[in-house]
């Protein structure tokens, strides 16, 4: 596996996010839905999706740039799942990334509608991009998928049957793959997709994303646990508050970063047969040892 020469795009990629995301949101819709909308959208975070979407389309011989508006998809409707996350029917979470969470800067109903819009708009932004007819309708049929029954509400389904029940590491693991692997696993395909990439492409990305949200998860139960609130941007050890069953809980610390090393060591391996890989495996390390 190469490694660019280049700096690595992530700062060039997350300017351009911001960008994008500032100007996305219909003019003409009620400004308290907007401006909750605006609010969640524009919380900051790390842009991983989008920038997933963006770096495997250059690293399949596109221009990166091609992939903005599908990305960005994929960050508007992650958006909306965590505004409905963090809604007292379902986590009940009053801090996201700092500040207050929706339904709390608002009111729920004004939260529940800011989500929704969300996720149409991110099918608007699919509908719009700037792709061959073939290459966006599998950008919106991967998307579909990953937000559906059969991926991030299945899993939020899952979550929610089984709150206050031990869990297996398989379990967790399943549910994981679920609610949190399959917008990765979107937007890494999305951006093959984009770039008119290969079967061979696809199963790359494929094995890099699954390794890759499974390693996220599982570093993320940790941080609940054992991060600076301050920079995790909500209040650490809710996990445990609520009685959930999550991999520290269930693993155990050392376990747990055991497996996000192997895991970490798996995505990368996955890029082995893609040129110029070298950013994507970079930042599978970075995000195996984040702290927040």
């Amino acid at each position: 596996m190469s490694q660019s020469n280049n700096l690595p795009p992530w700062e060039g990629y997350h300017r351009q996010i911001e960008d994008w995301l500032a100007g996305c949101l219909p003019e003409d819709a009620p400004a308290r839905l907007r401006q909750a909308m605006a609010y969640s959208l524009l919380a900051g975070g790390k842009r991983l999706r989008p920038m997933l979407a963006m770096e495997f389309c250059r690293v399949c011989g596109g221009p990166a740039e091609t992939a903005l508006p599908v990305g960005c998809a994929v960050e508007l409707l992650h958006t909306y799942s965590l505004i409905h996350d963090d809604l007292p029917a379902m986590d009940n979470d009053n801090l996201r990334r700092g500040k207050p969470t929706c339904h709390i800067a608002f009111d729920e109903a004004t939260a529940i509608l800011a989500g929704d819009a969300l996720q149409a708009q991110a099918f608007a932004a699919l509908a719009a991009a700037p792709l061959p007819e073939e290459r966006r309708l599998a950008c919106v049929a991967e998307l579909a998928a990953a937000a559906g029954a059969a991926g991030m509400c299945g899993g939020q389904q899952l979550d929610l049957d089984g709150d206050g029940r031990p869990h297996t590491a398989e379990e967790l693991a399943q549910l994981q793959a679920l609610k949190t692997g399959a917008l990765f696993r979107a937007a890494c395909r999305m951006g093959v997709y984009c770039a008119g990439g290969t079967d061979a492409q696809l199963a790359a990305a494929d094995g890099y994303a699954a390794a890759l949200g499974l390693a996220f998860q599982i570093r993320d139960d940790m941080l609940d646990e054992i991060a600076d609130q301050g920079l995790l941007g909500k209040p650490v050890g809710s996990d445990r508050q609520q009685g959930k069953y999550t991999f520290l809980t269930t693993l155990g610390l050392d376990e747990c970063a055991r497996r996000v090393g192997a895991l970490t060591d798996r995505a990368i391996e996955a890029l082995r047969s893609l040129p110029e890989s070298g950013h994507l495996a970079a930042l599978a390390w970075q995000l195996a040892q984040r702290g927040s």
